[in-house]
């Protein structure tokens, strides 16, 4: 034991930061609904103000006053503040009368109906586009430190709920001597504890969390009210109610049914060194084993209905409450976390007791057996649940490899599979477990061993050497040698611990690929949590469909809207470069440049230049320098086009000093 113990630490050092990093790229957090539609539409030059901007989700977000601002050239507020629902997922903000001509900035932030934050902004014009002093913020919402505060307490809300409800199904379904076990139940005890503080957490962070994103705004009294009135705040204060239901839970099975077991085990013990017992004694025996069962029930049926409603505080305010078939997908929602926890909790806690329980209250070969068939249980109807909510939030196979929820899913598959494979490892050496008498007999060999140490070390110390003089050199010696005693008293007791865990060289390997099953499912855990905080694949294809629609009107219309991808080479040198020339004809033309991030979001970059050739005529190339107006929009107007045919666009896109690229399409001008 005292060898394994320093080999566990490099390990869970290792496993803490993998988790650290995964959980410092999921932030900022990516949204869960997406900017389909918008009137004005993006980039636009309309010749009149309008009386309001309109903006289309691709699904219901939550929307207050102050939502949406637009602001003219100038910076100032030029919206009513005032945003009125217009039906199905679109809502809209008023302006004022008398705005001026020139570039105007839409910005929002709202939060989506699976409780995440939604911020962006785009511009559009008057007349004709300008200059605009509009400074767009670079941090999106749910990002900063707020962000990364409440994504560590979405992970330790996961964890804790595991180790609850694994640790106390597997203690009252496999092992129920488990319940008097002092490591598993500080195991479960930290499960509950890490659960109810990530729970508090979150409540009080929620406010900044989808607002300013302010460290200070997280004891706002107000703002803690205004997180109270949406769906995500009555699942957080759902969730203390059953954690203190939860509390009553823990104190009973590690309280009375605890003792109540330890006691039946001490009657049993007593019972086999006694020839015959009373009849009176058996009846006593027979009630005793029913209220047990009883307790055992009840406890049963009291902790699957807290353990459903603590799912059901995630599965009714994310993923599962949003997007199509919801009535069927809440409840496998809570079926996966379920399961979840019986496999992952439950291997934690079988971790806790090969590893930490003491020596006279090893896990039986039967109780791991019976997790064993619990696990094989719970993995079925992971397989079921999962494919279902996978099908459910990726929907085409060109999502599941195409956008980072698809990506980060197929990652989970792989340790999900990874996991399962040590697993099946793990019931082997299960199938190869020895019997107890083996360690019964190595435990009194040793025990025999304890109590002639003793006895040897009295016999060669002597007593003392008299009273008077001696008695303070007497007194030296006796402290010296009552010292060295402890000393062997404590070697032999680890070698006697040691003998026990090593009899068996089917448990010592159980311990093994149960330890590697643990580090697997750390790491597991650790990609869930950022897979619920990815923006859903069916969610990025409808917004690339919308805006593939929105692309060809513009064709239809005239205009001429061309899409390159490009990749510097260097650090976040990836993007795409939208171009749109209107309307696209000989003579002058409006000129927009958007450039976007892989995650379709603008891309702020330091240069942009547009060139135009005319192979066939030896005309150019024709450069363009255009003028940035916000991140991630350049313009440039009065583009002249001499003459009509297939024109050669470039566009030279500068991500740093040092890092740029020029990509290139051709398309029919005039």
């Amino acid at each position: 034991m005292s060898r394994l113990r320093p080999s566990l630490r490099p390990l869970l050092l290792l496993l803490l930061a993998t988790v650290g990093a995964l959980l410092a790229g999921a932030v900022p957090v990516s949204a869960h609904a997406a900017l389909t539609g918008s009137d004005p539409q993006q980039g636009s030059v309309v010749q009149e103000a309008p009386d309001q901007v309109s903006l289309t989700f691709s699904e219901k977000v939550a929307m207050s006053d102050g939502s949406v601002r637009v602001y003219d050239p100038k910076g100032k507020e030029a919206d009513t503040g005032d945003v009125t629902d217009l039906g199905g997922n679109s809502y809209a903000v008023g302006l004022h009368s008398g705005l001026p001509d020139g570039t105007f900035t839409v910005t929002y932030q709202v939060v989506s109906a699976d409780s995440h934050p939604v911020s962006g902004a785009y511009t559009f014009s008057v007349g004709a586009p300008s200059k605009t002093t509009v400074a767009v913020p670079e941090q999106e919402a749910g990002g900063g430190v707020v962000g990364g505060l409440y994504g560590f307490a979405r992970y330790l809300s996961y964890a804790g709920f595991i180790l609850l409800v694994g640790g106390a199904a597997f203690v009252l379904f496999c092992w129920q001597r488990g319940a008097g076990v002092r490591p598993v139940q500080r195991l479960v005890v930290s499960g509950w504890l890490a659960l109810t503080t990530a729970t508090l957490a979150m409540l009080l962070l929620r406010g900044s969390y989808t607002g300013s994103g302010k460290l200070g705004d997280i004891f706002d009294l107000d703002l803690l009210g205004q997180v109270l009135q949406t769906k995500t705040g009555a699942a957080l204060v759902s969730r203390l109610l059953l954690l203190a239901a939860a509390a009553l839970f823990i104190a009973v099975l590690f309280g009375a049914y605890a003792r109540r077991d330890d006691e039946e085990v001490e009657e049993v013990e007593e019972d086999s060194d006694s020839d015959s017992a009373e009849e009176s004694e058996d009846q006593e025996e027979e009630d005793d084993d029913s209220h047990h069962r009883d307790l055992t029930f009840g406890l049963a049926i009291g902790g699957g209905v807290v353990s459903a409603g603590l799912a059901a505080s995630w599965a009714m305010a994310e993923h599962a409450s949003t997007g199509i078939q919801t009535g069927l997908s809440m409840p496998l929602d809570v079926l996966h976390l379920l399961a979840v926890a019986a496999w992952l909790g439950g291997l934690a806690t079988l971790l806790v007791a090969l590893f930490r329980a003491p020596v006279d209250a090893q896990i039986e070969t039967e109780a791991v057996r019976r997790f064993s068939r619990v696990a094989f249980g719970s993995v079925l109807v992971l397989t079921a649940t999962g494919i279902y909510q996978s099908w459910r939030q990726v929907g085409t196979w060109s999502a599941l490899t195409g956008t980072s929820y698809g990506q980060l899913l197929l990652v989970k598959i792989g340790l999900v599979a990874v996991l399962v494979g040590i697993a099946w490892i793990s019931r082997r050496w299960t199938a190869q477990l020895a019997e107890a008498p083996a360690a019964a007999d190595a435990e009194a060999e040793a025990e025999a061993s304890v109590e002639k140490e003793p006895a040897a070390a009295h016999a060669t110390g002597g007593s003392p050497r008299g009273a008077g003089g001696g008695s303070e050199k007497g007194a030296e010696e006796g402290s010296e040698r009552a010292a060295q005693l402890a000393r062997q008293q404590a070697a032999v007791a680890s070698a006697r611990e040691k003998r026990l865990r090593t009899a068996d060289p089917g448990r010592t390997g159980l311990r093994r690929s149960v330890l590697a099953e643990a580090g697997v499912a750390v790491v597991l855990l650790a990609v869930t949590t950022v897979l619920t905080a990815t923006e859903p694949g069916r969610t990025v294809e409808e917004a690339k469909a919308a805006n593939a629609a929105a692309t060809q009107e513009d064709k239809t219309s005239g205009a001429l809207a061309l899409d390159m991808a490009f990749d510097t080479g260097g650090k976040n040198g990836q993007g795409v470069a939208r171009l749109q020339i209107d309307p696209a004809r000989v003579g002058a033309n409006e000129m927009h440049v958007y450039v976007q991030g892989p995650d379709g979001k603008p891309f702020d970059v330091p240069e942009v230049k547009v060139a135009f050739t005319l192979p066939a005529k030896e005309i150019g190339p024709l450069p363009v320098v255009p003028d940035r107006v916000t991140t991630g929009h350049w313009t440039a107007s009065g583009v002249q086009i001499p003459m009509a045919g297939d024109w050669k666009i470039e566009i030279t896109v500068r991500t740093s000093e040092i890092d740029q690229v020029t990509v290139s399409k051709n398309a029919k001008i005039g």
